[in-house]
């Protein structure tokens, strides 16, 4: 073991101890072989020296690719990216499924009972395939803003599956947390569509006739047979906040179901990264500070953490878009700051904890 000054280093040199960043966290793993790249984060962090494998092979490690600094490091993200990239073409034929079937659903509950076997069967073929979904990440296909409504639920149906998996809660719950993430939004079949589709702001008289949607949902579901309470009462509760200022009954703490604080999480996500008639789909990134920000008081703080620590990891050379349009790799995430990432452009490392006027646009890969 030896301790090299950072700018002695050169790659090929195999780490002998974890670096750590001046917060604690871990840089770069003991055993790893430095790439050109990881000079230059070893550099940002303002790391002084490293402690190397002394052995006499471990420079040459690299010897025969030096000469590609940059191939070297993207042929590495490939290979990952081959390894690890599900299939996702069996993941978008299920989900065109589920949106036809819950499409037609929707639009005849008003006249004829949920088809809940049909909905359930479904549901479990497109989980089957979730290894292939990422909330940061999926788009749905050929989107139409009038779809909204489908695609949300859908959408929320993923993410409450895998928040309910991450947070720990049982395995029996995993499925019912998904069928409330399904049909949380049942009740807007009862919305009149010009409120429902207005394109300008609602009235006083239209906002509370909007609300009611959470009690036409319940409503709904009582009248259908073979559905868990829990996903009943995420229809009435989703838009309940932790400190009783939500609606329909101001309902705080635990007294708030916890499939209803999981969908809720996963509803306001999709609500706002999903374009919409009177509203542009923002940013993931942003929406996940966003959400953050409005953890404590309305939304289950616990539940937002497990969320955005988990959608957040992603490996090292993740390409993205910044909002100034330039596109990079990820480079180094802080789990302090999960959301502002170090980002590789053009041979430049930005810190997004303190480029706070850039944010990263959309995950490209």
């Amino acid at each position: 073991m030896l301790s090299v000054p950072v700018i002695e280093l050169k790659p090929g040199y195999k780490i002998a101890s974890h670096v750590h960043t001046p917060l604690g966290g871990v840089l770069l793993q003991k055993g790893k072989v430095l790439l050109p790249r990881d000079l230059d984060i070893l550099k940002a962090f303002m790391i002084h020296e490293v402690e190397i494998d002394s052995s006499a092979d471990s420079a040459l490690l690299l010897d025969a690719r030096k000469s590609s600094k940059g191939t070297t490091d993207h042929a590495a993200v490939s290979r990952v990216s081959e390894i690890e990239q599900p299939n996702s073409a069996q993941f978008h034929k299920e989900y065109e499924r589920m949106l036809h079937l819950i499409k037609s659903a929707f639009q005849s509950v008003l006249a004829a009972e949920l088809p809940i076997y049909e909905l359930r069967h479904q549901l479990e073929q497109l989980l089957k395939q979730s290894k292939s979904y990422n909330a940061l990440t999926f788009i749905p296909r050929n989107m139409s803003e009038y779809d909204y409504l489908f695609h949300n639920a859908i959408l929320s149906a993923l993410t409450a599956y895998c928040i309910a998996q991450w947070h720990g809660l049982p395995q029996k719950d995993w499925m019912q947390v998904a069928f409330a993430g399904l049909l949380h939004d049942i009740g807007n079949t009862k919305i009149d569509p010009a409120i429902l589709y207005k394109p300008s702001p609602l009235t006083d008289e239209e906002r509370e006739e909007m609300r009611m949607h959470t009690t036409y949902g319940y409503q709904q579901l009582r009248k259908t047979s073979a559905i868990n309470e829990g996903v009943r009462l995420t229809a009435l509760q989703h838009h309940e906040k932790m400190d009783g200022t939500g609606y329909p009954f101001r309902l705080n703490g635990d007294k708030i179901h916890i499939y209803a604080k999981i969908v809720a999480v996963a509803d306001i996500f999709h609500a706002m990264t999903l374009n919409r008639r009177y509203k542009k789909a923002q940013s993931p990134y942003l929406v996940l500070e966003q959400i953050k920000s409005e953890a404590f008081g309305k939304l289950d703080p616990s539940i937002v953490q497990t969320f955005v620590d988990k959608v957040t990891q992603f490996h090292t050379g993740m390409r993205v878009r910044l909002s100034n349009d330039k596109i990079g790799e990820i480079v180094f995430s802080d789990r302090q700051y999960p959301t502002r990432p170090m980002v590789a452009v053009q041979g430049e490392i930005i810190n997004l904890t303190q480029a706070r006027h850039l944010y990263i646009e959309e995950v490209l890969s």
